[in-house]
């Protein structure tokens, strides 16, 4: 393994990690503050490490280019690796609002549409992480 296959492969870890403690949060019923607070606080992580492993997996697959976190999700799209790139895109718009969201009003305003669009987006990046050697997960059969 070359630094750049270990690079991807620890940062898909680390998503893994993140997507799993998101989706523990996001199967909670009536959040109160707090507990919205650390959703928030888990969603950031895990759609900051879902364009960065991105970024380390296209690397490895050969791509040369500026990575920015919006470029990057459609550059996996256009290559054929993901069909849900926008939903990501508009995950992160989503993060942006709410890290400047200090009174809770837009957590309320957008919480659907993470729930609806961007989480699911994530649990498909999940597993094509998985799919392609990045999880500590066993393959499942499908049979």
């Amino acid at each position: 393994m070359t630094a750049k296959d270990i690079r991807w492969v620890q940062r898909a870890h680390n998503f893994e990690k993140a997507y799993l403690r998101l989706k523990e949060a996001m199967e909670m019923e009536e959040l109160n503050e707090l507990e919205r607070n650390g959703l928030i606080q888990r969603f950031e992580f895990t759609i900051d490490l879902a364009w960065k492993v991105m970024k380390d997996f296209l690397e490895h697959q050969g791509f040369d280019f500026k990575p920015s976190p919006k470029e990057t999700f459609r550059l996996a799209q256009q290559s054929d690796f993901i069909d849900y790139a926008q939903e990501l895109i508009d995950g992160l718009d989503i993060r942006n609002e709410l890290s400047h969201d200090y009174s809770g009003e837009k957590f309320e305003t957008l919480e659907q549409q993470l729930r609806d669009e961007t989480y699911p987006a994530l649990g498909k990046l999940y597993r094509f992480y998985a799919s392609q050697g990045g999880s500590h997960q066993p393959k499942q059969s499908h049979g």
